[in-house]
């Protein structure tokens, strides 16, 4: 069995010159639903848009900061934009230790509303979370994007994360390690 710490890192607010990540909350839900209730968004996540009842139970159970069985860190934040308080995504990061070797790794994803998409908020959030947990510690970053997602590729390169042959349900791994 891999050992984990006690407690994972918590999220904490983070800014950027345009944005405030802040730690998911499920009160975030009824502000965020209308951001993500878009079909678009769907096309690269899989899935549909969440009602408000299915966002909360989400939000409740990621609030947490782990997983059940405590084998994983679950970060997450909230994405508004300081020019007018408005949440226009997320970004999130799941902390593990692999069972060869001691150091943390993180598996991070981003989601920008489709009505805020190509304005630069995607990168400027990521980069924001991955120096945050490389500070703490994460010695590698990987990322899921399914082929012909060139805008969350340009994410992942910005982060210095660099496309594998590995391919999990429809969707290239991409690291720092590119493995």
């Amino acid at each position: 069995m891999t050992e984990h710490p006690a407690s994972w890192p918590a999220a904490v607010p983070l800014t950027t010159p345009r944005l405030v990540l802040e730690p998911l909350r499920v009160d975030h839900a009824p502000e965020a639903v209308t951001v993500f209730d878009d079909v678009r968004l769907h096309t690269w996540t899989g899935g549909t848009p969440d009602s408000l009842a299915q966002l909360v139970s989400r939000y409740e159970r990621q609030s947490a900061g782990r997983s059940p069985d405590g084998t994983r860190g679950w970060l997450n934040w909230i994405l508004r934009r300081t020019s007018d308080g408005r949440v226009i995504g997320t970004v999130q990061a799941t902390v593990y230790r692999p069972a060869s070797g001691n150091a943390l790794e993180a598996s991070v994803a981003w989601v920008i509303g489709t009505a805020h998409q190509n304005e630069g908020y995607g990168r400027e959030a990521a980069l924001a979370m991955a120096s945050w947990l490389r500070a703490r510690g994460v010695a590698e970053l990987a990322a899921y994007i399914r082929p012909g997602h060139d805008a969350s590729a340009a994410v992942a390169r910005a982060l210095g994360l660099r496309a594998s042959a590995v391919v999990e349900e429809d969707e290239v791994r991409w690291s720092d390690s590119g493995t």
